[in-house]
């Protein structure tokens, strides 16, 4: 499953950390097995039920959201150095794994795709930081992971979650009907 799903999500190579490149893979595949995933139904989960129908995959959304993050912090860093510091593997740990709750949330019942169980009592977040305490990512993962969707909105964010969040509703509000 591991070289599998690094195919499909080359993001995972953009992690410098091989300690956080490593527990972030491993959060991924502890979502997908604990979901009954396997890494080639990963294009074919829609990124939200909120938008019938939606072409739009978790996987690509996944994968733009972290490339979104990571044009970003390429587009500040350089100008603003330390003034403004990003940690880069968090942010782009956090990015990869924000939606990975949705990997429990989700089910397909053999006609669509549909709240699971757990999703009908847990919103992604939460069961994205269960993943990623199970893990063993840092806090800091998990911080993002927590406060990139609206749960966090009256939270305070670090650096990386204010640009995850960001990058996430860039993704997701134009496609909105």
């Amino acid at each position: 499953m591991r070289k599998k799903l690094l195919e499909v999500l080359p993001e995972f190579n953009e992690i410098k950390n091989a300690e956080l490149r490593d527990k972030t893979i491993n959060a991924f595949i502890m979502a997908m097995e604990k979901g009954g995933w396997q890494p080639e139904d990963l294009p074919k989960i829609p990124f939200t039920l909120l938008i019938k129908d939606t072409k739009i995959s978790l996987l690509d959304h996944i994968r733009v959201v972290t490339r979104i993050c990571i044009g970003m912090a390429d587009a500040i860093t350089p100008v603003l150095t330390n003034r403004l510091p990003i940690d880069r593997d968090i942010l782009i740990s956090g990015a990869i794994l924000h939606d990975v709750g949705k990997l429990l949330e989700y089910k397909f019942d053999g006609t669509g795709y549909t709240k699971s169980d757990s999703g009908k009592l847990l919103r992604h977040p939460f069961s994205g930081i269960q993943i990623s305490t199970l893990a063993g990512l840092p806090d800091s993962v998990s911080h993002i992971i927590a406060n990139h969707s609206h749960e966090g909105d009256h939270g305070k964010r670090t650096t990386e979650g204010i640009l995850l969040h960001h990058a996430d509703f860039t993704a997701f509000e134009p496609l909105k009907p």
